[in-house]
């Protein structure tokens, strides 16, 4: 199994409804936009009622794994600048990039999303580098190849495509929206 991380864990066991929901609301109010809360949590209904609670609050429910009686929920607190204006001028939408995974070989697909987002959901033999991982990370990516850059929004990866563009990659492009909407296939680390 795979370790995902959360930069802040929440122990709700042992509480019943309403009590998780009030916990994690209290938590995600201190954390910054773009960390992930890890909750644990042995209420079953928990799944549901987090999952539901993130989507109405704008916030990202990005999965549950269960060890045991245990739910660990993982969830990503949203910024109110995630649709910001794109920069980098190469820009591919999702549809072309699944074009090209299915006739190219040749090409990287760099998920720049936090770790935890990456492992519940994303694209087959993309690389996982967190934009804040990013700069000290840029020698684990081969300069001569097409680079396509995804995250959740296509913001993330617009910051992640200028700063690979100043260090000297001069093929890459945006993926946009990214995987907030991608329909192709996807790996998780969840059975």
């Amino acid at each position: 199994m795979e370790n995902v991380k959360a930069n802040v864990m929440l122990d709700a066991k042992g509480l019943a409804c309403p009590m998780p929901i009030v916990k994690t609301k209290k938590t995600m109010n201190g954390l910054e936009a773009g960390q992930v809360l890890e909750v644990q949590a042995t209420d079953k209904g928990s799944k549901a009622d987090l999952k539901a609670w993130a989507e109405s609050t704008g916030h990202q429910y990005l999965g549950t794994l269960e060890e045991g009686a245990v739910l660990k929920h993982y969830l990503r607190k949203s910024s109110s600048d995630e649709t910001i204006d794109r920069k980098h001028p190469n820009v591919i939408d999702n549809d072309e990039l699944e074009r090209k995974l299915e006739t190219e070989d040749n090409i990287i697909v760099l998920d720049v999303r936090e770790n935890a987002e990456y492992a519940f959901n994303h694209i087959p033999n993309s690389i996982s580098i967190p934009l804040g991982e990013l700069e000290i990370r840029f020698d684990e990516i081969n300069k001569e190849a097409e680079i396509y850059v995804v995250c959740r929004t296509g913001s993330r990866s617009d910051l992640a495509a200028q700063k690979l563009t100043e260090k000297g990659f001069t093929k890459v492009t945006n993926v946009v929206p990214g995987m907030s909407q991608w329909s192709g296939k996807t790996t998780t680390i969840v059975k």
